[in-house]
């Protein structure tokens, strides 16, 4: 979906990590237990989407704060631009770059501590994500990725949220071995692979009171147009999606068990031609002759390469997902049919 825009924010985030490592390294050596986010961040996200994200189109930027402790503090962002694969001359870590140049110059945080997302009914699980998060986390140890999700935020609620990749998928992914022998040792599964870090939104004093004040003037017709139950087509979306990813799954399943079919099948093999190897030599010496020479046998019968599993762990994790913001959708509507008579028992 944006496969191109995620690998090229990779290629940006490791080399403007690379700058400010040793920056947020000193501020900080514990991991990140907390992720602090200055309310204007939050709205630049929003808007950024607003602008630029029509339908299912990703949208990105870089995250700018600082370590504290073991607080990830982010006090601003700014967007990667959109441009079409005709813009060949566009540099991105230029861009990055001058971005942060900038930045400096008027004394803002410019420090890259990660990098942020939106997401598509929460199709965000994805190889893609993974290598962009581990280029950010393998050059500076305290990135997250933010995943906002504009649709869950239309129904009345801000859903963001910070990821981490856990110590032991940085390890099997700076090894580069995703063979199924490499994550059972590692011991990997869809559950693990992430791990998601509280946030707490940061406002000054006076925005807060802005913000009693306008929930004071909201009028009572706005508030209770969220209860509306008009989420038929978010529930058959998630539905859709969940079905595609367990088609993908079922097939991924297939090319593993041909794998293991082909594996016991050579295993036989070999079997038999030990067998017929040993009985010649029986007969080579009862007729007085030496027996046949030693043969490596992994080079006569080379074994099957196994299929990579880590995209089978990313589909998982994705249905994971999937399955997790169904059951929020039939509690949110759970909640608001309750609401709702309810205000209506009232009003009579």
């Amino acid at each position: 979906m944006a496969s191109r825009k995620e690998g090229s924010g990779a290629a940006g985030g490791g080399f403007g990590a690379a700058k400010g490592k040793g920056k947020a390294a000193a501020a900080g050596d514990s991991a990140v237990k907390q992720v602090q986010i200055d309310g204007l961040v939050v709205l630049k996200i929003i808007k950024h989407y607003q602008e630029e994200g029509q339908g299912n189109e990703v949208v990105q930027g870089v995250l700018l704060g600082l370590v504290v402790d073991d607080r990830l503090e982010i006090t601003n962002c700014f967007p990667f631009p959109q441009h079409t694969e005709d813009d060949a001359d566009f540099d991105e870590v230029q861009y990055q770059m001058e971005m942060m140049r900038s930045l400096r110059h008027v004394n803002i945080d410019h420090l890259h501590v990660g990098w942020y997302q939106s997401t598509y009914y929460g199709s965000f699980v994805t190889r893609a994500l993974l290598d962009s998060q581990f280029s950010y986390q393998h050059a500076i140890e305290e990135s997250v990725v933010l995943i906002y999700d504009p649709i869950k935020t239309a129904q009345g609620s801000l859903s963001l949220k910070a990821y981490r990749l856990t110590p032991k998928l940085m390890e099997v992914c700076k090894e580069k071995d995703f063979s199924p022998e490499a994550l059972k040792k590692a011991s990997i599964a869809y559950e693990n692979m992430f791990e998601e870090v509280p946030i707490v939104i940061k406002n000054s004093y006076l925005i807060n009171v802005m913000l009693w004040e306008l929930e004071k003037k909201s009028a009572v017709a706005d508030r209770h147009e969220l209860l509306s139950l008009a989420s038929s087509n978010h529930l058959g979306k998630s539905l859709q999606l969940l079905m595609d990813r367990v088609d993908e799954m079922s097939q991924d399943i297939v090319k593993y068990n041909t794998y293991l079919r082909n594996v016991s099948k050579q295993q036989q093999q070999k079997h038999q031609y030990q067998q017929r190897r040993q009985q010649e030599n029986i007969q080579r010496q009862s007729r007085g002759e030496p027996p046949l020479p030693e043969e490596d046998i992994n080079k006569l019968f080379k074994p099957p390469q196994p299929p990579p599993r880590m995209e089978s762990l990313l589909i998982a994790g994705q249905i994971n997902t999937y399955c997790q913001n169904i059951k929020e959708f039939n509690a949110q509507n759970l909640g608001k049919l309750f609401m709702a008579q309810a205000l209506q028992d009232y009003n009579n």
